[in-house]
């Protein structure tokens, strides 16, 4: 299992809590990618849920019968691992020429890893130089759980696919995300159905990796019981109206004031740590992706919660896609991050 370098021919595979989304690129980071393949398949929240045999054979079946959909012929693929499940972080380590450095590393990487390491897979990056000390070179280590790392590849292995890479989630995320050509840091933030990846970014390397607890499902809850809705209806109602103040006699955006608040504050402190660790890192830039893109107006009020610069990110930015492509992707784009990301790796 290769858990964060390249890989060769692939495709990617991310599994959300409610769909499905697969891709295949071709190109290059210094050539541009190609749109080759691609599915999108609903599932039901209770399939990724089912830990038991029947549920993981048909968790099996749902992704190649998205496999057969997209048309892909390989059987190599990366698949991203919820943060939930990985220990992300960026350490600094003194600066050695870089085969010392990898060297030394392999044998200290233990003493990054938030478990005994015979219970853990575990890789690292060098990123480089570090920003505020020359003297030192920044390390990012991830690590996942051995049995849920070979539990999921055993999923895939018996639908006669070969899961040739793992990476967490939020680091693919960023990589479709990031700006290029930034100078300042930028904030990459994923509102997903049940928590918040945030990454950022520095002079094009991730420096800062968290979870955030709560995601679209509580604003749902919210919206559902302050209104006296369904949950389907509250959902189109924060879809359709959003933070829109004039809207819905402005009750719709009074509920998710109050839960986003404390999200933005989140959002906030983390521009603060950042910036105390990285004195000249100023963050100049959030990018929203997965819902937050989504709801109306949030660019909007996560900028004057935080005073960064704020908009909608394009996991596509990178990608050539046809007309036709396009037009099949069009409500549902946005959602492709992790997936997009995954399949960006580089394969140098």
């Amino acid at each position: 299992m290769n858990l964060l370098h390249g890989v060769g021919d692939f495709f990617s595979l991310d599994i959300g809590t409610n769909s499905m989304r697969i891709v295949q690129l071709s190109g290059s980071s210094q050539h541009g990618w190609t749109l080759q393949k691609f599915a999108y398949i609903p599932i039901d929240q209770k399939l990724t849920a089912d830990s038991s045999d029947l549920g993981k054979k048909r968790l099996g079946e749902a992704i190649m019968g998205a496999v057969n959909q997209a048309g892909i012929k390989t059987k190599n693929m990366a698949i991203g691992l919820p943060a939930s499940k990985t220990f992300t972080s960026i350490v600094e380590t003194e600066t050695l020429p870089e085969k010392e450095l990898k060297k030394s590393f392999k044998y200290e990487i233990d003493k990054y890893v938030p478990m005994a390491i015979n219970d853990a897979k575990a890789d690292y990056v060098i990123l480089g130089p570090s920003p505020n000390d020359p003297a030192k070179t920044e390390v990012l280590v991830s690590s996942v759980a051995k049995d849920y790392a070979e539990s999921s590849m055993e999923l895939i292995e018996k639908t006669g696919l070969n899961i040739v890479a793992m990476e967490p989630e939020p680091l693919a995320m960023a990589r479709a995300l990031s700006i290029p050509g930034a100078i300042d840091a930028t904030m990459i933030v994923d509102f997903g159905e049940k928590s918040t990846d945030l990454v950022i970014t520095f002079k094009n390397q991730p420096r800062l990796v968290r979870s955030v607890p709560g995601g679209f499902s509580v604003l749902i809850r919210a919206v559902a019981n302050g209104l006296n809705v369904r949950e389907d209806q509250a959902r189109q109602f924060i879809l359709k109206f959003g933070l829109d103040q004039n809207q819905v006699e402005g009750q719709v955006f009074r509920i998710l004031n109050s839960h986003l608040d404390t999200f933005a504050s989140e959002l906030a402190k983390s521009v603060r740590f950042f910036q105390t660790k990285y004195i000249n890192g100023k963050v100049g830039g959030i990018v929203l992706s997965g819902y937050a893109s989504m709801i109306p107006l949030m660019t909007n009020f996560i900028e004057a919660k935080t005073n960064v610069s704020t908009m909608k990110g394009n996991p596509w930015q990178l990608v050539r896609t046809t007309t036709e492509q396009q037009r099949a992707l069009m409500n549902v784009a946005s959602e492709f991050a992790v997936a997009i990301g995954l399949s960006e790796r580089s394969n140098d």
